[in-house]
């Protein structure tokens, strides 16, 4: 597998923190239902942010998490290593949405920040082989990030975090790049105490856009019913 964070892996932790400061309490609350008798599975998992908010929402179950990247693996493993509770209950599986062996049963699946790696093929499957899976009232938590269509969009700072005497910056633009596709082109930065600029790094990402309304059409032709929550977390059940 060819690792699309490669570059960005080293700030992605550091610049994700403040975003799941906010989704921490939409995203444990659409977690409400999995249970812990059934696999729990973070597909995308990334350096573990959701996956310990999932973790805590059901304290009594087993987790596997997904990530096909090996630099936010490491992370990932880092940190549960750290963690004597949870690198107990955690598995770690290099593999993405598409190709990871799904358990019979799933009590819960988190998807955060993910669907649009998908194309639209990709995204009916994965959201078919999820709702074969999960257990009834147990739900499938994803997110909805902008742009809904594919337009132009400026570039602005998403993030500073300051480390030691060091701020570390993330920030981007994104093209349009295909009929339903954008590219995200970001921007990475190290900056000093008076501001200048010591390291910058570039990325870019290919990115499926989704309208609200294709997503929960998409997923009812999957069998599964979802509501849209604040900060544009979704969270779907099998429907009776």
């Amino acid at each position: 597998m060819s690792d699309e964070y490669r570059i960005s892996g080293e700030y992605l932790h550091l610049l994700s923190e403040p975003a799941w400061q906010a989704l921490r309490t939409p995203v444990a609350e659409a977690l409400r239902g999995a249970v812990g008798d059934a696999i729990l599975l973070d597909v995308g998992a990334g350096s573990g942010l959701g996956t310990e908010v999932l973790a805590a929402a059901v304290p009594d179950g087993d987790l596997i998490a997904v990530e096909p990247s090996p630099v936010l693996r490491a992370v990932l493993l880092a940190r549960l290593a750290a963690r004597a509770v949870l690198r107990q209950r955690i598995t770690v599986v290099a593999a993405d949405a598409l190709g990871v062996d799904l358990p019979a049963r799933l009590g819960g699946v988190l998807a955060m920040n993910m669907i649009g790696h998908l194309d639209p093929d990709g995204r009916r499957a994965f959201l078919r082989r999820v709702a074969g899976s999960l257990v009834p009232d147990a739900p499938l938590v994803l997110n909805l990030q902008p742009p809904a269509e594919p337009t132009a969009v400026p570039f602005s700072v998403f993030a500073t975090v300051r480390v030691g005497r060091y701020t570390y910056e993330g920030g981007g633009a994104a093209e349009p790049s295909g009929p339903d596709s954008v590219t995200w082109r970001m921007r990475y930065r190290v900056l000093d105490v008076d501001g200048a600029a010591l390291r910058e790094d570039h990325a870019d990402y290919h990115w499926h856009v989704i309208p609200a309304k294709v997503l929960l059409a998409e997923l009812a032709e999957a069998g599964l019913a979802g509501e849209i929550g604040p900060l544009d977390v979704v969270r779907a059940v099998r429907q009776p």
